[in-house]
């Protein structure tokens, strides 16, 4: 029989020992552990684990068994804790509006089996898009938006997210600002996706305004909304050297560009469950050969 692989994501104070206590733990469970990935923020005494744990095939995994008895391990060292089993692919809703670059790296990442999720559906403010969810077959949800009706789009939204039961929303060029109640309703489950000037160069044409300040650096951020706007956790960033030689046009399609390998790597990183948020912080523990 081949064996569970479970996740564990674990933030906590830093203690003596916790180390040791935690895989004593996992251990005793019947666990091997596949890998073990630890950080200790030194200035705010903070200890962060990833580990990833392969039952062993003489036990039979009680999730609900594992979860209590790893609750009392938790209250005595004041663990904050989460645990992924690892057994179905993660629900992913892509909002858009008329960009397509992030909308085409998706779909073909998803389509060719690099993004290891179930993408649900493409939602778009526009029509512009349809015929690319409709080439990867992918359900596409006209909701468009006028101001005096964006609270009822966002509850259309909800509900529609909520019906779907969608783990994860990703951002890709969605150029709607969200309110405070609709990224409350999904924390740390929204991914967006903008070029790296802010706070500089806002707007729908940065990079001809970056163009006329004569920019060296380009990138793209891509970091969980927050009602705080473009201020979430950062979880993952590119930057590429420009020139003056750089036209608006190239300077776009570059950054179009880092924007695709940018996003791709942060979806990736939230499937894999690389990801400890910490306040306004993200740790993003890197891939562990898996």
């Amino acid at each position: 029989m081949k064996p569970q692989i479970v996740t564990f994501l674990i933030k906590c104070p830093d203690q003596k020992g916790i180390i040791a206590k935690l895989t004593h733990f996992f251990y005793q469970e019947g666990f091997n552990i596949i890998s073990s990935q630890q950080y200790t923020n030194s200035e705010e005494k903070k200890f962060f684990m990833r580990i990833r744990l392969a039952s062993d095939a003489s036990v039979v995994l009680s999730k609900e068994q594992l979860e209590e008895r790893f609750a009392r391990v938790a209250e005595a060292y004041q663990i904050n804790w989460k645990v992924d089993y690892g057994r179905k692919k993660q629900k992913v809703a892509i909002m858009v509006s008329h960009t397509s670059h992030n909308l085409y790296d998706l779909l073909h990442r998803h389509k060719e089996g690099k993004l290891l999720c179930d993408v649900k559906m493409v939602v778009s403010n526009h029509l512009k898009l349809k015929p690319v969810a409709d080439m990867f077959e992918i359900p596409f949800h006209y909701l468009p938006v006028r101001k005096e009706t964006k609270a009822q789009q966002e509850n259309d939204l909800t509900t529609l997210f909520d019906d779907n039961r969608i783990d994860l929303i990703i951002m890709a060029r969605y150029m709607q600002i969200l309110s405070t109640d609709f990224v409350a309703h999904f924390p740390h489950k929204i991914i967006n996706i903008h070029h790296s000037f802010l706070p500089a160069f806002q707007g729908a044409n940065p990079y001809k305004r970056a163009y006329e300040r004569g920019v060296k650096l380009i990138g793209a951020t891509a970091h969980y909304a927050t009602e705080d706007l473009d201020e979430g956790p950062i979880i993952e960033q590119g930057v590429e050297r420009v020139s003056h030689e750089s036209s608006p046009t190239s300077l776009k399609n570059i950054g179009a560009d880092i924007e695709t390998m940018v996003l791709a790597r942060a979806v990736s990183c939230h499937l894999n469950n690389q990801i400890i948020v910490d306040g306004n912080k993200a740790i993003v523990f890197p891939e562990a050969g898996e």
